[in-house]
């Protein structure tokens, strides 16, 4: 009888135990380049190695769009959300979509940088700024070099339709005195153009395609390292920056494993992991990559999340109404 329990016992816990490991699958939709994805994923899942991490890569418009379809359809696949902006976040939370969680690493961040309902937290900086081949004829310093003359039709920026980081991007200069949307106009008037995401602008001016264009900060700098013929250039009137925040999805069947990877992502060793990859960490007290100025001598523009939630769509509209569709 004995040896009767002792199995059915240890078949109970070896059931457990498959069946914790199922659960603990957790599925990541996020808008980080491929190998940061995997990167960030391999890292979570080191510490964490009983869960298992599927993960989705796409541009954030593409990615929600993909994720509001299935909550429509009353399947959404995704378990957490790692994407640019907190703006589709703040939506999310306001659309009762997303899953409160107190993440104790929220003491070492300014309050500025998680929601203080713990809906979601930012996980990085990642500014906005030109960048320059570097047979360029001009040197630019400012956003208002990029409408001169000695640009005209060597100037590419992805589009606020296809890169969550773009639309925050012109959200924000939209709001700066002197740039606003006649920066844009200015330089759709000077044959700039405005197609894809940020990859296709860094691989653009790299390649000599284009001399000028507007770029998040850790891909050409993180190119130039590896000997690319680019510099990039935090202007003087400012960057705008995203965040790249992390949420749990309200319909997450493992919420216990998507809080760990919240908690990860925001620690230090996540943090860290960041870092090493080539981004500001949002986390205070962090060391920044190398090839970046110190933090302090970066001036980050400031947006109202909730004022950009609310202007979306007409700044959208206003954007293609210079550009077109692309």
């Amino acid at each position: 009888m004995k040896t009767l329990l002792s199995a059915l016992t240890a078949a109970a816990a070896f059931g457990l135990m498959a069946f914790s490991a199922t659960a603990a699958n957790l599925v990541l939709y996020t808008s980080q380049p491929n190998e940061d994805a995997q990167a960030t994923v391999d890292g979570f899942m080191a510490v964490n190695p009983d869960i298992k991490v599927d993960w989705v890569r796409d541009g954030t418009p593409k990615i929600m769009a993909k994720l509001m379809a299935e909550i429509e359809a009353g399947n959404p696949v995704a378990d957490v959300l790692l994407i640019a902006d907190t703006v589709t976040l703040e939506r999310m939370k306001q659309a009762g979509q997303l899953l409160a969680y107190k993440s104790p690493e929220a003491a070492s961040y300014d309050a500025a940088l998680y929601d203080a309902d713990g809906y979601y937290y930012s996980t990085k900086l990642i500014t906005t700024g030109i960048v320059y081949n570097t047979a360029a004829g001009m040197k630019p310093e400012s956003w208002l070099d990029l409408t001169k003359p000695e640009a005209k039709g060597l100037v590419t920026m992805p589009s606020p339709l296809t890169s969550g980081a773009a639309l925050i991007h012109a959200q924000t200069l939209a709001g700066v005195e002197g740039l606003g949307w006649d920066l844009y106009k200015n330089l759709a008037a000077n044959g700039a153009t405005a197609a894809g995401g940020n990859g296709a602008v860094l691989k653009s001016v790299a390649s000599g395609e284009k001399a000028y264009g507007m770029v998040v900060d850790y891909m050409p700098i993180r190119e130039k390292a590896k000997g690319a013929p680019v510099e990039f250039v935090f202007p003087k009137e400012g960057v705008s920056a995203v965040t790249e925040p992390v949420g749990i999805l309200a319909s997450t069947k493992n919420a216990e494993a998507a809080q760990k990877f919240v908690h990860y992502v925001v620690s230090e060793k996540g943090q860290d992991g960041f870092v090493k990859l080539g981004y500001i960490p949002a986390r205070n007290g962090m060391a920044l990559p190398d090839g970046f100025p110190a933090r302090d001598s970066i001036k980050v523009l400031p947006i109202n999340a909730a004022e950009a939630l609310k202007n979306t769509d007409d700044d959208l509209k206003t954007f293609s109404g210079i550009y077109g569709s692309n």
